[in-house]
């Protein structure tokens, strides 16, 4: 079983003022609640703007579709069930919701990309690795240093999804990850079941009793999200599905 600390919302054990939208991004969201599959020449689309939208000089760096791809094709990885391209598609699409909050959307675009483009279910260092391969892809792109940092800065703390009162860049992406926990009843039917496949190799007893202590430290929380428009929109629900799924994993 893996020994990690994170709060992710597809981890199985534990340890440790609304924006102006637009109809298409609240429409984005909620396909990606009710199972839409993700758009692979959509994501490429997205993941072009935001790199252009942040690299410093592009009249060196490579042909950009050759990370979006390498990206996509991690995120496509057989292991996967819940951090798919699909999760992907509707983590930037909170982010789009989300973004009067950031203080550079476009950075926060990119940390969406790398937050789980390494994932192992049975291995604990995930994020750590994802950061690493932000750190190597981003600078030979064209992102300076800094941002680059920033990103990988930003991938780190979705182990804890913990960030601090004025990191804007960081409650935006984590409330952006976290949003799932306020899906539908179906849509948080699925991802359960989608989280348990990926931990398939754990039995049941064990199952069970790691998941039941991340939904309680979860539940325990002051706030499970930091934007205002998290706290108005998403708090209450995610809290209702946390307890309802506690309570069916005690029965």
């Amino acid at each position: 079983m893996p020994s990690s600390t994170s709060l992710h919302a597809g981890r199985l054990v534990s340890a440790r003022g609304r924006p102006p939208q637009g109809l298409s991004q609240v429409h984005r969201v909620a396909r990606r609640e009710n199972g839409g599959m993700a758009d692979l020449d959509d994501l490429r689309s997205r993941w072009l703007r935001a790199l252009l939208a942040v690299r410093d000089d592009d009249s060196r760096a490579p042909d950009p579709y050759r990370y979006a791809d390498a990206l996509l094709r991690r995120w496509q990885e057989p292991q996967r069930r819940y951090h798919t391209v699909e999760h992907l598609a509707a983590v930037l699409d909170r982010v789009d919701v989300l973004e009067e909050y950031a203080a550079d959307p476009d950075v926060v675009r990119l940390a969406a990309w790398f937050h789980d483009a390494v994932y192992l279910p049975e291995r604990s260092a995930n994020e750590e690795r994802s950061a690493r391969l932000a750190e190597r892809a981003l600078p030979e792109a064209g992102v300076s240093r800094d941002r680059t940092a920033e990103v990988a800065r930003l991938v780190r703390l979705t182990v804890t999804h913990d960030p601090a009162d004025d990191d804007r860049d960081g409650q935006v992406l984590c409330d952006a990850d976290l949003a799932i926990l306020a899906a539908s009843p179906s849509a948080y039917a699925a991802y359960t079941a989608e989280v348990r496949e990926e931990y398939h190799f754990v039995p049941n007893d064990a199952f069970r009793q790691g998941r039941s202590a991340i939904l309680r430290q979860l539940l325990d929380l002051p706030r499970l999200f930091r934007t205002p428009y998290g706290q108005e929109h998403w708090e209450a629900t995610a809290r209702y599905n946390l307890s309802a799924e506690l309570e069916m994993l005690s029965t």
